[in-house]
């Protein structure tokens, strides 16, 4: 990128503004901060970690949380008191984050997926049936992003009808979590929010003249049942569920594929030993990452690389980088299928770990596995990505042809 490391104090890459810059140049600009500045202070005093070591350590093994000990949620843009994502599990740590992780983590057991596992199945198969018929398909629409929208609609009540409207929303939605937004990417983060809001408020008013027994009628109950869950509380989970069960799901799968495309050996071995799904699907979340980020606050002093920073330092894990260090893997660079070294980071640690890993991970693993079995002859039509509108790494169409 020509960047001049010696004088851009933001060495090219401001992870607090519009990432769609950086995705297309991600692995370089990464690894040559993890290589020049590991334990990087940013010029608005935020921490960037770029190790393994560090960025496993910050996520596994430190106090730390989303907000400050004193319960602030950083920002640098006011929002109103009643905006979804204040109230949302994951922007809140214990005992807040417990008490609401503990009313919807029983839906995302693993004995519980397994019930979800034959409506993965179903979904899939209903999307290559509907593939199969054609020369040249867009992955994203096709698949990529039926199978998780579709599963967690099913999950939590929501009719598949409205899938169309609450993808744009959720796609705009996810930039309330930058910290230093576009103007106008705040207004449609905020506008989509609010648009979820009334959305579920509708929705909720008719769940309670008629329960049910998924996601979305348990926390009715919660907040009917003795003050578990206040309304804000209620339409903030729904919102924040809805986001958290597709959104980065459909980027992993885009570019697991995409991944696999790109290096036919590695195609030919997992056609021929699908038992390497697993591990294929854990080696796509490493090489090229949905969640390039993730940030914390740190709630007591710690050391990363010899740096000691302060309680109540904003530090950012580099995730991309991390999962791309030679100390933790061997040729990080090269895609390998067999992989079995240092686990990803993709979706965090400690009390703040993906309710939803087991979910994201059989998705994968049954779309891709899935896909490539069924059509032996596929191909990208450009290994040139256009980027949808969300804050994370999720291609807007990845174009394959048959044959």
């Amino acid at each position: 990128m020509g960047v001049d490391l010696a004088t851009d104090p933001w060495k090219g890459f401001n992870p607090f503004q519009s990432r769609r810059d950086h995705h297309d140049d991600l692995y370089t600009i990464v690894n040559r901060i993890r290589t020049s500045d590991p334990v990087w202070k940013t010029p608005i005093g935020v921490y960037i970690l770029s190790r393994y070591a560090d960025v496993d350590h910050l996520l596994k093994h430190t106090a730390s949380g989303v907000r400050t000990r004193n319960g602030t949620l950083p920002s640098m843009r006011p929002r109103p008191a009643d905006h979804p994502r204040n109230r949302f599990m994951l922007s809140n740590d214990p005992p807040v984050h417990t008490r609401l992780r503990k009313l919807v983590q029983q839906a995302f057991t693993p004995r519980a997926l397994e019930r979800i596992a034959s409506t993965v199945d179903r979904v899939v198969v209903q999307a290559l049936d509907a593939i199969a018929g054609r020369d040249e398909f867009d992955l994203v629409a096709e698949l990529a992003l039926p199978v998780p929208s579709i599963v967690i609609c099913e999950m939590m009540g929501v009719p598949a009808e409205d899938r169309a409207r609450f993808t744009r929303w959720t796609a705009d939605a996810t930039h309330d979590l930058q910290l230093m937004p576009d103007p106008e990417i705040a207004r449609r983060a905020d506008e989509a929010s609010f648009a979820l809001s009334a959305y579920f408020e509708g929705l909720i008013e008719q769940r309670r003249n008629h329960p049910t027994d998924d996601i979305l009628g348990g926390l009715i109950r919660a907040e009917q049942d003795g003050g578990k869950l206040d309304h804000l509380e209620l339409i903030s989970q729904a919102i924040g569920l809805l986001i958290a069960g597709f959104e980065t799901t459909i980027g992993a799968i885009s570019l697991g594929v995409r991944s696999l495309l790109l290096h036919p050996e590695q195609l030919a071995r997992l056609r021929a030993h699908p038992e390497l799904i697993k591990p294929a699907v854990e080696e796509c979340l490493r090489f090229d990452t949905s969640i390039p980020i993730t940030s914390r606050i740190l709630h007591e002093p710690a050391e990363f690389g010899g740096v000691t920073l302060p309680a109540d330092t904003a530090v950012v894990a580099l995730i991309a980088a991390a999962q791309r260090d030679p100390a933790a893997y061997t040729d990080p660079d090269t895609f390998d299928i067999g992989r079995a070294e240092a686990p990803v980071l993709a979706f965090g640690g400690g009390v703040h770990h993906c309710l939803g890993a087991h979910l994201a991970r059989m998705e994968m693993q049954k779309s891709i596995l899935g896909l490539v079995q069924r059509f032996p002859d596929l191909q990208l039509v450009t290994d040139k990505l256009v980027w949808g509108r969300s804050l994370f790494r999720v291609p807007e169409h990845l174009m394959l042809r048959r044959g």
